[in-house]
């Protein structure tokens, strides 16, 4: 076990040095640099010495080692655009990030598990096909345009839940600690809502194919045989055998949501991860966007590790390999 840990955590390596490889060279390919925009007020001598000061001046090779030797020192750069170091800015953000998403995995695998119980247990009924047609419905859902429709609906339609942002920034520092609370959770509410209703409908349609593979099996038959009825036969036989596989989906989840949070986080201004990606982005911020993709490849990382583990823990036969 601790052999193949230490396989993938080499294997590992070189994936996120491949990937940061392949962004710092796309986005030094692309025209213009981080001091490049349209300002007339800013003379070309303070633009070229902007680019000195930040090394946007060398040949692209000596940027490169010097951009991975300070990176492995734990130095990510200057941001230009938030102006304070780039790991003071991850750090600020990745929390936030990390809210969202795990409560929105948490609330997608409960809601999606428990849907494809339905959708089986009722299989031929009017609940089984509305459950299934909703659920096509938000799984061919662009994220962007639900986080848009959620926001028009909840904020401004029917004025439930604040528009964006992840506190009131007048009232919250004055709030008792339940009340700024409350607050958070009232504006985590349709971005996390947003998030679980696109992976809820993913995790259903995989949940189910999973429990219809397992419903023929000769256990689920002696289980029926003995007496109990269908609600125990599915929950107690059927789910635990059929729970297994859905732990890679777990894995695969977590990074995933990464994806779905940059546009939930820019639609909602939910300052994490994604909002400050899309933000680098439009900044040209090389530093950040950089920092952004070796955060999001150490999702994925931690994501598959954390698949393969749990999944080694969660069946007898492979802890004996």
């Amino acid at each position: 076990m601790a052999r193949r840990l230490l396989a993938r955590l080499g294997q590992a390596a070189v994936v996120l040095w491949v990937v940061l490889s392949a962004v710092f060279l796309l986005i030094h390919a692309a025209p213009g640099d981080p001091f490049s925009f349209d300002a007339p007020n800013i003379s070309p001598a303070i633009r070229a010495q902007w680019r000195a000061a930040f090394g946007y001046d060398r040949p692209l090779g000596e940027q490169y080692v010097r951009y991975l030797s300070s990176a492995l020192h734990g130095d990510l750069g200057y941001s230009h655009s938030m102006h304070e170091p780039v790991r003071d800015a991850l750090a600020a953000a990745l929390p936030r990030t990390l809210l969202l998403m795990g409560v929105a995995l948490a609330l997608s695998f409960a809601l999606g598990v428990w849907l494809a119980l339905v959708e089986v247990r009722y299989a031929g009924t009017w609940r089984a096909r509305l459950t299934h047609r909703v659920a096509l419905f938000f799984y061919s859902l662009p994220d962007f345009w639900l986080a848009l429709v959620m926001l028009m609906a909840f904020a401004y339609w029917l004025p439930l839940f604040p528009a964006g942002g992840i506190v009131d920034p007048v009232l919250h520092d004055y709030m008792s600690p339940g009340r700024a609370l409350l607050d958070l959770l009232r504006h985590l509410v349709l971005p996390a809502l947003t998030l679980t209703l696109l992976s809820a409908a993913a995790i259903l349609r995989y949940q189910r194919s999973e429990l219809l593979e397992v419903l023929p099996m000769d256990f689920v038959r002696t289980a029926r045989a003995k007496g109990l009825d269908e609600h125990t036969v599915l929950r107690r036989h059927v789910l635990r055998n059929a729970l297994l596989p859905v732990i890679t989906l777990l894995g695969l989840a977590f990074p995933a949501l990464l994806g779905g949070a940059l546009f939930v986080e820019k639609v909602f201004a939910w300052p994490g991860m994604g909002y400050l990606a899309a933000s680098a982005i439009d900044a040209r911020d090389y530093p950040l966007v950089l920092a952004s993709v070796v955060v999001g490849s150490c999702m994925v990382i931690i994501g598959n590790l954390a698949a393969d583990v749990l999944y080694r823990l969660a069946d007898p036969r492979l802890r004996r390999q």
